[in-house]
């Protein structure tokens, strides 16, 4: 069941909770009882089960800068339970939105998640989900239907449910085929699925169908997709490409050279005679035609800002015009 207005704790009161930790600086192996200790914890929030005792979920530190949300009493600090493993590219802030969503669909109820292992403090999240991929039926005549796989470039994705352990299956992203450089079978995020195929839809569609099919199920989990797209929705880093349509449009005899259209923006060089100059090397990044520094390829992504620095100053034209 999607959590009420009123039953989850405001996502700006769990952040500045979360940064504060806990009075006693517990682990995960402390929440195993295990020694030593690998870190710090934080508190993301309380709520009270159906039996009538306090809960508590917290963030601690997991293996390769990951961050594990944990579930458990908050007097005994027994029945620790995972309630998400973040993986190391994920803002700190899905910590606390995936525990006001969890807190929004547990409050009153038994926990949902699978109990605490001492391999999570050693492993990065779904390592060894790629085992069991399940394919997502939808039902039939669904035009947003989870079923479908999405193609570009080599690349397929699919939603599949994913078991680990004794957990129940969680609706998530898997990708398939062969590129260059690119792993088949593994689980990936929303996020790169959009970034991949540098397009929302009909991702975003396919997902909010999925999300629609197991609400109030309590036989597959939809919290981490249900994060993923939240974060798509709501990330002020956005997808670049219909910004560097519109540029590379604009080039050209009667229109502004990259050199122009950086300088509009601000991004001015000077060589040693005091020749002034666009720096077409940081526009050429923003509109991902050249790797950002230290990386393989180009971004597919930029932010709102920038995007609308060059749209308004660069080309003179609304962002909306370039954001897809």
């Amino acid at each position: 069941m999607s959590p009420g207005p009123q039953s989850i704790t405001s996502q700006a009161h769990l952040r500045g909770r979360a940064r504060t930790p806990l009075r006693s600086a517990h682990s995960l192996r402390d929440h195993l009882g295990l020694r030593p200790s690998i870190g710090h914890s934080a508190l993301l929030g309380r709520y009270s089960d159906c039996a009538g005792s306090v809960r508590e979920v917290l963030a601690a530190p997991g293996a390769r800068g990951t961050t594990l949300v944990i579930d458990r009493d908050m007097l005994t600090h027994a029945d620790a339970r995972l309630v998400a493993h973040l993986g190391a590219d994920e803002p700190e802030a899905n910590a606390t939105v995936t525990a006001a969503l969890y807190i929004g669909e547990v409050r009153g109820d038994r926990p949902r998640c699978r109990p605490l292992q001492a391999a999570d403090a050693s492993c990065a999240p779904y390592e060894d989900e790629r085992r069991l991929p399940t394919p997502l039926q939808t039902p039939a005549g669904d035009q947003a239907g989870a079923d479908q796989t999405l193609s570009r470039d080599g690349l397929g994705f699919s939603l599949v449910l994913v078991k680990a352990g004794p957990s129940i299956p969680h609706v998530r992203w898997m990708r398939s085929g062969c590129a260059q450089g690119a792993e088949s079978g593994v689980v990936v995020s929303l996020r790169e699925v959009v970034a991949q195929l540098e397009d929302y839809e009909p991702a975003r569609a396919m997902t909010r169908a999925a999300i629609g099919l197991h609400r109030g199920s309590e036989r597959v989990s939809t919290t981490i997709i249900r994060q993923e797209l939240q974060r798509v929705l709501e990330s002020p880093i956005v997808l670049n490409r219909l910004l560097r349509e519109a540029v590379l449009a604009r080039l050209g005899d009667s229109g502004p050279s990259m050199s122009e259209i950086a300088m509009r923006c601000g991004r001015v060089k000077r060589d040693s005679r005091g020749n002034e100059s666009g720096e077409t090397s940081w526009l050429a990044r923003r509109l991902g035609l050249l790797p950002e520094g230290g990386q393989r390829a180009p971004t597919p992504w930029v932010h709102s800002d920038v995007l609308a620095l060059i749209a308004r100053d660069g080309l003179g034209v609304s962002p909306r015009e370039v954001e897809l």
